[in-house]
């Protein structure tokens, strides 16, 4: 009889041994992959463990819990996001906050750093599947990324609505219809990523909430 399953992956455990910095980024790629396709719920350590070639206490002593694995995940792309957003804006790194709270860098309108945000979404499919996920999980009280994902709606929201003070008497509610707009393009460009164009859609999007081409910042 045979010792695996026919067609069963199978991973080493003799891989090199790596620095700290590089096995946690690893754990943190190889995780990020496996929830952006299972969630976190579906999500094993000991696939985890596999796929880095460790045992699960091995990847234990990187993250200390599953917990904390997604965690690690979750600040990882906050900068890394944070980082890419930059590159987009074409703006210094003191000039992007880490996280949303100022609203965005000086001379930076609403409708730039909005369209700035979807031009980097569309270049990282996987990235977005990953916090789509876990966005809905998390919508369970019960879920560890609960929240964190709370704070990053409020964040979100009350940075578009300081840059949308000029711009709408009622800026909290226009801050709510961009952040549903992005999210809602988003999913249906998930679903279909051959057929829909990101950036298109949501400049077209952006016409009806800004008011015609290039307005509004």
């Amino acid at each position: 009889m045979a010792n695996m399953a026919e067609g069963a992956p199978s991973y080493r455990r003799d891989r090199p041994r790596l620095p700290a910095a590089e096995r946690r980024r690893q754990i943190i790629d190889v995780t990020s992959a496996l929830i952006a396709d299972r969630g976190y719920w579906g999500l094993s350590m000991q696939d985890v463990a596999d796929r880095c070639g460790l045992t699960v206490p091995g990847v234990l002593r990187h993250v200390g819990s599953k917990t904390g694995l997604l965690v690690a995940v979750l600040e990882h792309r906050d900068v890394d996001d944070a980082r890419s957003l930059r590159a987009q804006l074409g703006v210094g790194e003191e000039e992007v906050p880490d996280e949303w709270s100022a609203g965005g860098p000086e001379g930076v309108g609403l409708r730039q750093l909005c369209s700035a945000t979807m031009r980097r979404n569309a270049e990282q499919p996987e990235i977005v599947r990953l916090f789509t996920v876990l966005d809905a999980e998390s919508l369970a009280p019960s879920h560890p990324a609960h929240a964190y994902f709370v704070k990053r709606q409020k964040q979100a929201t009350a940075a578009f609505a300081s840059l949308a003070r000029d711009l709408s008497d009622r800026p909290q509610s226009l801050a709510r219809q961009i952040v549903a707009m992005m999210d809602g393009l988003q999913i249906q460009w998930l679903r279909s990523p051959q057929t829909f164009d990101l950036v298109r859609e949501w400049e077209a999007a952006a016409e009806v909430l800004f008011g015609g081409p290039g307005g509004s910042g």
